[in-house]
């Protein structure tokens, strides 16, 4: 059964001067235009395309990838706006619409929202909603503890910033535990810290999920030997400017420093740490 806005693997069944017809089953043929034809093929070769509907909402194929596909959360940029609503750029030649109804803001050109790809149940077209809460999975989400995961980061809260999880959950990543660059629209990986009794997920962007001494010490020594073996930061150095010049919190520095110097790698001087290969 054809799904618009899926990917398919179709049996090329026909040529004609302005392309390929495709066997769609139930659906009929369709047409996979001349500018998307693979140089070699022939007859009865499968081949993977993108389903969608052209400008008169005929089924048509592409070998293009969009951006995103039917059922899927993605940040896209908004290329125009009319009377019924904000069309986003999803990587295809036909842009689709985010309804006014579907908008929690009003959208303007050039703006970045989260949106959901969905198939409109009256119009049977591809359309965008940027009232994503209400395509979110609320049952109890099945992760685990450790379990690395597919991360977009959608909102910034005065906890940190929250993600969906998956394609599927919601998950916060505390703005306490976060040492690298993120914002609206991220796709990354993280991993699941905790799974709380109401379903809620704490997330990490570190493979721990919890503050690893191995990890923030190999990101120290890495520091010192880029900045020549030295670096003006002590225990009593504030905890902002450590973060400023390190990306850690003090707490996970005092760790990192007491491992290396365990291991006799660095030497701790009155005005900062130093590699013990470096000479003053």
């Amino acid at each position: 059964m054809i799904e618009i806005g899926k990917y398919h693997t179709l049996e090329i069944v026909k040529s004609l001067h302005f392309g390929l017809y495709l066997d769609g089953g139930e659906a009929g043929e369709i047409l996979l235009p001349t500018r998307y034809v693979p140089e070699k093929w022939e007859i009865g070769d499968f081949i993977e395309v993108f389903i969608y509907l052209d400008n008169e909402e005929r089924l048509i194929a592409t070998t293009e990838k969009p951006f995103a596909q039917v059922g899927d959360f993605a940040c896209l940029k908004v290329v125009g706006v009319d009377q019924i609503g904000a069309f986003v750029d999803w990587g295809l030649m036909k842009n689709i619409l985010v309804p006014f109804r579907e908008q929690k803001n009003t959208l303007r050109v050039g703006d970045t929202p989260i949106v959901y790809i969905y198939v409109d149940d009256k119009s049977h077209r591809i359309a965008a909603s940027a009232k994503i809460d209400k395509y979110i999975d609320k049952g109890m989400p099945d992760v685990v503890l450790g379990q690395e995961v597919d991360l977009l980061i959608y909102q910034k809260t005065d906890l940190g910033y929250k993600a969906i999880v998956n394609n599927k959950y919601v998950g916060l990543i505390y703005e306490n535990e976060i040492f690298q660059s993120v914002r609206i629209g991220l796709k990354t990986n993280g991993f699941i810290k905790q799974v709380r009794e109401d379903g809620k997920i704490d997330l990490s962007l570190s493979k721990s999920g919890i503050e690893k001494i191995d990890d923030f010490a190999q990101i120290l020594l890495q520091r010192l030997e880029k900045a020549n073996g030295f670096l003006p930061v002590t225990d009593k150095t504030s905890a902002d400017q450590i973060y400023d010049t390190l990306s850690m919190s003090k707490k996970n520095f005092k760790k990192a420093v007491g491992n290396l110097y365990k291991q006799r790698l660095i030497t701790i001087e009155d005005n900062g740490i130093r590699l013990t290969n470096q000479k003053n």
